[in-house]
C-alpha cells in the first residue's frame, strides 16, 4: 500500500513533467518555424494557457476522486463548487490577453500561434489527462496498454531488421510490412500472457479510491468478473490442434487483444502522423533531449493515441455504475436532499419487494 502510494504521486508527477516537456517542444517548433520571435506576450501566453487547462483537468480529478476530502475542507469547498465558472474566467483572461496583444503588422502570425497553441494543449494536456483516468480505473488498464505500445515498437524494429523487404508507408520508410505483421502477433501474444500474470494480483486490478479516513489511496476490493478465472470452449477448429476442449483464463485477457491489436495495427500510425509532422516542417525530432533518441515527444507520439482508445474502450464496454463514486456524491448533498433520496429509494425498494412495506426507517 505504501509502494503503491509512492508509485501513485511519481507517477502523476511524471506524467506532468512529460506532458509540460511534450508541450515545451511542440511550442517551440512553432515558435521557430514561424519565427514568432517579435510576437508580443506569445511564450506567456502559451504558458498560462497551458496553467489553465491543467487546472480545469486536475480540478475535475480532485472532484471526482477527493469528493469525501474535500467535504472535509471549507477553503476546498468554494474552489470545487465554482471549479468551472473559475476555469473558464482563468480562459477569458488568457483570451482578452491576447485580443490585447494583437499588432497590425503580425494578425495572420499571431493567429496562426494561438490556434498552435491550442492544438498543442489538445495533444498533450487532454491526453495526460485520460492516461490518469485510466490509471485510477486500475493499474492494469495503465500498464498493459503502454507495455504493448513499447513491445510492438520492439518487435517491428526486430522483424523488420531481420525480416523486412517490403515497404510499409512513404512517410517512414524504414518500416516494413514484414516488421508491421510480426509486430503484430507478437503484440497479441504479449498481452495475453502479460495481462494473465497482472490480473493475478489486486494491486493491478483494483480501481484506486481515496480513503478519507486513512488519508490514502488504496486499491483493495473483491475483483470484478473481468479478474476472475473462468472456463471457456475452446472452438472446434482449434481443439484439433491444440488437443483442448476447455481453456482457463480471465475475460480481461479478452480485452487484451483488442488493446493489443490497436497497439500494434492502429498505434503505429501515431508515429506516422508525427512523421508526416516532421517532414513538413522540415525537421528530424522534435527535440534533443534524449542524445540520439530525439525529444520526449519522439518517444510518446504512440501512447497518447494509445491512451484515447483505452479511456473510450473503458466508458464504452467496461465501466458501470459506480456505488462507491454515488455514495461520495449522496454524501455531499445536503441533510435534507439526501432524506429525499433516502424516501425514494426506500419507496423503490418497496415497490420491487425488496424491502417489506411495513419496515420503518
Amino acid at each position: 500500500s505504501v509502494g503503491f502510494f509512492f508509485f501513485m504521486y511519481s507517477g502523476l508527477e511524471i506524467f506532468f513533467n512529460i506532458q509540460v516537456k511534450c508541450y515545451h517542444e511542440i511550442i517551440t517548433i512553432g515558435y521557430r518555424v514561424y519565427h514568432s520571435y517579435d510576437l508580443p506576450w506569445f511564450r506567456s501566453l502559451s504558458w498560462y494557457f497551458l496553467l489553465c487547462v491543467n487546472y480545469f483537468f486536475y480540478g475535475e480529478t480532485v472532484a471526482d476522486y477527493f469528493a469525501t476530502f474535500v467535504q472535509r475542507r471549507e477553503q476546498l469547498q468554494f474552489l470545487i463548487r465554482y471549479h468551472r465558472f473559475i476555469s473558464f474566467a482563468l480562459y477569458l483572461t488568457g483570451f482578452c490577453m491576447f485580443v490585447l496583444s494583437l499588432v497590425k503588422k503580425h494578425y495572420r502570425l499571431q493567429f496562426y500561434m494561438f490556434a498552435w497553441t491550442h492544438v498543442t494543449l489538445l495533444i498533450t494536456v487532454t491526453q495526460s489527462h485520460l492516461v490518469i483516468q485510466n490509471l485510477f480505473e486500475g493499474m492494469i488498464w495503465f500498464l498493459v496498454p503502454i507495455s504493448s505500445v513499447i513491445c510492438n515498437d520492439i518487435a517491428a524494429y526486430i522483424f523488420g531488421f531481420f525480416f523486412g523487404r517490403t515497404p510499409l508507408i512513404k512517410l517512414s520508410p524504414k518500416k516494413t510490412w514484414e516488421g508491421f505483421i510480426g509486430g503484430f502477433f507478437s503484440t497479441v501474444v504479449f498481452g495475453f500472457i502479460f495481462s494473465y500474470f497482472l490480473a493475478q494480483h489486486q494491486y493491478f486490478v483494483c480501481p484506486v479510491e481515496y480513503n478519507s479516513e486513512t488519508n490514502r489511496f488504496v486499491t483493495e476490493c473483491e475483483p470484478s468478473e473481468l479478474f476472475q478465472m473462468k472456463k471457456y470452449s475452446v472452438p472446434p477448429l482449434l481443439q484439433a490442434v491444440l488437443g483442448w476442449e476447455t481453456v482457463n483464463m480471465y475475460p480481461f485477457q479478452m480485452h487484451s487483444f483488442a488493446l493489443s491489436t490497436f497497439a500494434s495495427l492502429i498505434g503505429p500510425f501515431g508515429g506516422f502522423f508525427a512523421s508526416g509532422f516532421k517532414r513538413a516542417f522540415k525537421i528530424k525530432d522534435f527535440a534533443d533531449t534524449i542524445p540520439g533518441h530525439g525529444g520526449i515527444m519522439d518517444r510518446f507520439d504512440c501512447q497518447y493515441l494509445m491512451a484515447t482508445f483505452v479511456h473510450v474502450y473503458i466508458t464504452s464496454f467496461i465501466r458501470g455504475p459506480n456505488p462507491s463514486k454515488l455514495l461520495k456524491q449522496l454524501l455531499i448533498l445536503q441533510p435534507e436532499q439526501q432524506l429525499s433520496v433516502y424516501k425514494t429509494l426506500k419507496s423503490h425498494l418497496v415497490e420491487k419487494g425488496i424491502l417489506q412495506p411495513s419496515l420503518r426507517g
